[in-house]
């Protein structure tokens, strides 16, 4: 198979906290100089791009914001194209509020002045979010989620993420979101393949999530890599219906494993 594009996830694949991981700089070169088209996609909804190109250049990886998607940027622009006109209550962190505000969506501060509740990761969950979103569901307005990740690495271990409030909001008057706009949905899949413009059978997607990178690239007809750097382990896939076509150490053995060679 001859590649033409590659999804790489970024917290657990390219980076783990602040520090590169072993081998990805050559990775990444080495697909870039055969030709394949990288971008990077997080389901970390509380950057923008140009924070996310920020980091990767700290880390000696240099990008362009248009390389970059999260689940952010796919909920900002599902937003923009669903509910352009409507007011939206978000429970979530100032980084993913500066990315609605940035696209001209129109933040409300009262629950019950929205027609959309969009729902996130926000480090200062209170019992007041959780009200507040009772009352904006009570009231009828559309659930969204960002992002269905119950826990997410931090520098002191597993912690709760976007999918814990999520479920925790949604479960105070037993309602699903109508859409969870990040890995693996429908949305992020169109995301990923508009920005590689390549078809989906010549595209690989590398991850350490199960239910999220790996989901998304199946789902997508991407050949699927997970690599043991993260969160999924091997014992994980016996346990699903989720079946990557290649199971690696890391990112670093990623090249050879799909016979990617410089041009």
């Amino acid at each position: 198979m001859e590649y033409e594009g590659v999804v790489l996830d970024l917290d657990g694949t390219v980076y783990r906290g602040d520090e590169l991981l072993p081998g990805v700089e050559e990775s990444i070169e080495r697909f870039r100089s055969a030709g394949v088209r990288t971008i990077f996609f997080s389901n970390n909804p509380t950057k923008s791009p140009a924070a996310y190109v920020e980091r990767l250049s700290r880390l000696g990886i240099e990008t362009d914001p248009e390389n970059v998607l999260s689940a952010g940027t796919v909920t900002t622009q599902y937003l923009v194209a669903e509910h352009g006109d409507d007011p939206v209550f978000l429970i979530g962190d100032e980084g993913l509020e500066e990315q609605f505000t940035d696209a001209g969506i129109e933040l409300v501060s009262e629950a019950t002045d929205t027609d959309v509740l969009v729902v996130s990761w926000a480090r200062d969950f209170s019992y007041g979010d959780m009200l507040a979103g009772y009352r904006a569901l009570e009231d009828g307005a559309t659930f969204y989620g960002t992002d269905p990740d119950r826990v997410i690495p931090t520098a002191g271990g597993m912690a709760p993420g976007s999918g814990a409030i999520i479920n925790a909001v949604g479960g105070t008057i037993g309602r699903e979101p109508k859409r969870i706009l990040g890995k693996p949905s429908v949305e992020a899949q169109r995301a990923a393949l508009e920005a590689l413009d390549v078809p989906p059978e010549r595209c690989v997607v590398v991850g350490d999530r199960l239910n999220t990178d790996i989901e998304l690239g199946e789902r997508a007809g991407m050949t699927t890599v997970l690599v043991r750097t993260g969160v999924s382990s091997d014992g994980d896939v016996d346990k699903t219906d989720t079946n990557p076509d290649y199971i690696l150490d890391s990112l670093a053995d990623v090249p050879d494993a799909l016979g990617i060679d410089s041009a």
